[in-house]
């Protein structure tokens, strides 16, 4: 009858040792296979952020790239809208140029205009990271039950 724990010990002093089967597990493999899967899942976790970090990045730069152009649009339409009020001023009777450069200030707000629109779209759709605060979640609780 063979038992997974074989006996080993000299007759003549009694003394007994256990020893693990072949098939059994040791303490040092454990700890080893334990640590190898804990490396495994944080560097998988740690995948996972970078992914997920990557889409709300790239979405956070276009529409901060939109902002800084629709801010420069709106210095370059301040700056037609002065020109068009001193031109208006200076020239009452004939308001040629005035028109043009009036129509030209209003182009340029109703572009920066929409750019901040689409630039407030973009940022919306910048997100924290959730399945990965969600997987390290259950993985602390997981480690926690044990």
């Amino acid at each position: 009858m063979s038992t997974p724990i074989e006996q080993q010990g000299s007759p003549a002093t009694g003394a007994h040792r256990a020893l693990p089967a072949a098939d059994e597990p040791t303490i040092g493999r454990l700890v080893a296979d334990t640590s190898r899967h804990l490396s495994r899942l944080i560097q998988a976790e740690i995948a996972l952020a970078k992914s997920e970090l990557k889409v709300s990045v790239t979405a956070g730069g276009i529409g901060l790239a939109l902002l800084a152009v629709a801010a420069f649009l709106a210095v370059l339409a301040v700056i037609l809208g002065s020109f068009s009020a001193a031109y208006f001023l200076a020239k009452i009777p004939a308001l040629d140029v005035a028109w043009g450069l009036l129509i030209v200030f209003a182009l340029y707000a109703l572009l920066a205009g929409i750019l901040v629109l689409v630039a407030l779209r973009r940022l919306k759709k910048v997100k924290a990271p959730e399945r990965t605060i969600e997987t390290s979640r259950d993985t602390v609780a997981a480690l926690r039950h044990r």
